[in-house]
Order: C-alpha cells, then sequence, then structure tokens
C-alpha cells in the first residue's frame, strides 16, 4: 500500500505562482510513477501532469505545458507541482495519486489516465482570483 497526502494549496492571483506539494508514504518502493491531476465544480477529473518515480520522463496536459513543471526528490518521498502564470480556470481541487503498476506496456512515459493510478489523497484547493 501507498498513501499520499497533498499540501501547499491557497488563494493566488492571476498570473502569480504556487508550489504544491505531495508527500509518499508506505511501500514507496513500490511506487512506479506519480500524477497530479485537478477537478473544478460541476467538471471531470482531469489530468495535469505526471513523473516516473525513477529516471526523468514527464508528462503533461496540454493546458498546462509550459507553465507547470512536476518534479520529486525521492530522498524525502515527495513529488511537487510548480505552477506559473496562474488563470483563473486553473482553480480547482489538486490531487495526488500514485502507482505501483506500469498499466501499459507500449510506452515509458508516466500514465495520465486516472485508471491507471490507484492510490489518491484527499485533494489541496488552489484558487486563482482574476
Amino acid at each position: 500500500q501507498v498513501q499520499v497526502e497533498e499540501s501547499g494549496g491557497e488563494l493566488v492571483q492571476a498570473g502569480g505562482s504556487l508550489r504544491i506539494s505531495c508527500a509518499a508514504s508506505g511501500r514507496t518502493f513500490s511506487i512506479y510513477a506519480m500524477g497530479w491531476f485537478r477537478q473544478s465544480p460541476g467538471k471531470e477529473r482531469e489530468f495535469v501532469a505526471s513523473i516516473r518515480w525513477s529516471g526523468v520522463l514527464t508528462t503533461y496536459a496540454d493546458s498546462v505545458r509550459g507553465r507547470f513543471t512536476i518534479s520529486r526528490d525521492n530522498a524525502k518521498n515527495m513529488v511537487y507541482l510548480q505552477m506559473n502564470s496562474l488563470k483563473p480556470e486553473d482553480t480547482a481541487v489538486y490531487y495526488c495519486a500514485a502507482t505501483n503498476v506500469r498499466s501499459d506496456l507500449n510506452t515509458a512515459f508516466p500514465p495520465r489516465v486516472r485508471s491507471a493510478y490507484a492510490y489518491w489523497g484527499q485533494g489541496t484547493q488552489v484558487t486563482v482570483s482574476s
């Protein structure tokens, strides 16, 4: 089992920056990849970014590529999402997720689909004011 917990969400102004964090615990040695998803009221939970637990491969949603950066610190069992040039439409609850399974053998990139992740946090609220 892997547990993940998000932190760092807050209210920021449009154009500003924010870094949110995700702490992993439990069987962290078994993690294959971790991801960030977000959900705003009335919408489906959507993919934001993901990262392999080892190596350098990352994946981004088109809507955040170039503005957001996902990173990790294996020694601390932490994953971060640096968000720059924030827009009001980035307002959402941001969820951290982890998987210890490589669900798609056709790619080495970390997964971007919800179903690939078994472990989820409770979310952290990010609000971007205009």
